[in-house]
């Protein structure tokens, strides 16, 4: 049974569930902060990370509702930025960052105002399409959250302008097409200072998922390295494992510490909370240094 020095009434052991990237509906449109929560008891997680889109607004209704239940569980508080680079959009998560400073809440809106922005322009370049009312509709599914071109998408096949999801982006909303807006998305620096400055760690979301070629997943891995992130997710949804041993072998090459996330948004039969997000042995998981209110009993 694996143990780590240096915590505080906390020892990491590998019967613990522990899932470091999930979403309320102040990304999307599905569960509440409670709801979330909830979910994550059911599925026995020990310490849960509610990262949602340039927002931590979901944190403060979490914990509050956590103080009400006799299960112990850890919330941890992050945000998932989205990063501009070389034409990709990539996504870093800051993990225990502190809700409450003044310049990261900043930041968190004008990056939130810049989401607004390009939704509106989408929303104008559809009505010159002859696609009247997306906007809206898009902005009414997306609820509390960030809209998005998802939202978008789903209103069009709502309003019956598209036959599908997939349609809408292959007609309008994907790159090149007649509605496409470019993304004014930060740097990769810009969001781990971001998170540094809040006093929490960067991670590299999902790096399986971007389909990148070996030779541009390395070059991301070291740019980030550079930038001052702290780890990578070893372990998330709908990957293979050939990747996720990549992922490991990538880790220890670069000294990244591990994370694990589940990337859950709804439930669906692709994800769930907690699922499957074991740690190598040899990899340092980014909780490490972490004082976790969370014990687990030996049997």
């Amino acid at each position: 049974m694996q143990e780590y020095d240096g915590l505080d009434n906390f020892r990491i052991m590998t019967a613990l569930k522990i899932d470091l990237h999930s979403h309320t509906h102040y990304s999307d449109r599905q569960l509440s902060p409670e709801e979330l929560v909830m979910r994550a008891h059911n599925m026995q997680v020990d310490a849960l990370a509610i990262t949602d889109h340039d927002t931590t607004a979901a944190i403060e209704q979490a914990n509050a509702f956590q103080a009400q239940q006799t299960r112990q569980m850890q919330i941890i508080a992050g945000v998932e930025l989205s990063t501009a680079w070389h034409g990709f959009d990539i996504h870093v998560i800051g993990l225990n960052v502190d809700i409450h400073n003044t310049q990261f809440k900043q930041r968190l809106d004008e990056q939130s105002q810049s989401r607004e922005r390009r939704a509106l322009s989408i929303g104008e370049k559809l009505t010159k399409c002859g696609l009247a009312g997306v906007y809206e509709k898009a902005k009414t599914r997306a609820g509390k959250g960030q809209i998005t071109r998802a939202h978008f998408a789903s209103a069009m096949v709502d309003m019956s302008y598209v036959d599908s999801f997939d349609s809408a982006f292959k007609k309008y909303l994907g790159k090149g097409k007649r509605a496409h807006v470019k993304p004014q998305w930060i740097t990769i620096e810009q969001a781990v200072k971001w998170i540094r400055d809040a006093g929490g760690k960067a991670v590299l979301a999902h790096p399986g998922h971007y389909q990148l070629t070996a030779k541009w997943l390395r070059r991301l891995l070291v740019q980030f390295k550079e930038a001052g992130g702290i780890g990578i997710e070893v372990r998330h949804p709908r990957i293979s494992p050939q990747v996720r041993q990549q992922l490991a072998i990538y880790a220890a090459e670069y000294g990244f510490e591990a994370s694990v996330g589940s990337d859950f948004h709804y439930p669906n039969k692709w994800t769930e909370l907690g699922r499957n997000l074991s740690i190598p042995d040899e990899l340092t998981p980014v909780w490490h240094d972490w004082h976790l209110d969370v014990v687990e009993i030996e049997k």
